[in-house]
């Protein structure tokens, strides 16, 4: 038994659908392939960077710790400035 759609002749049977629903299965396939494998491409590349960007960042905290006490320093400043200014107004000037 045959599983074909007859051609308009009623005699031979047409597999040109199959043939034409592979070819677009086929391109759309390679399509897909196209798009995804440079997006597969970069991630890799920047997971291979990503260790390299965390021991920097880990760096640039070491190096900037010492700016959390840039407040307190701040602070101790405008008290400075604010009893330099009482002092120079009891002196008069």
């Amino acid at each position: 038994m045959s599983y074909g759609v007859l051609a308009a002749g009623g005699s031979s049977v047409s597999t040109f659908g199959w043939i034409l629903g592979f070819t677009i299965g086929g391109v759309l396939v390679l399509v897909v392939v196209a798009l995804v494998v440079p997006i597969l491409v970069l991630a890799n590349d920047i997971g291979n960077e990503a260790p390299k960007i965390n021991g920097q960042l880990r760096k640039a905290v070491h190096n900037t710790a010492a700016l959390a006490g840039l407040r307190t320093t701040i602070d101790y400043a405008v008290t400075i400035i604010e009893g330099l200014k009482r002092g120079r107004a009891r002196l008069g000037g």
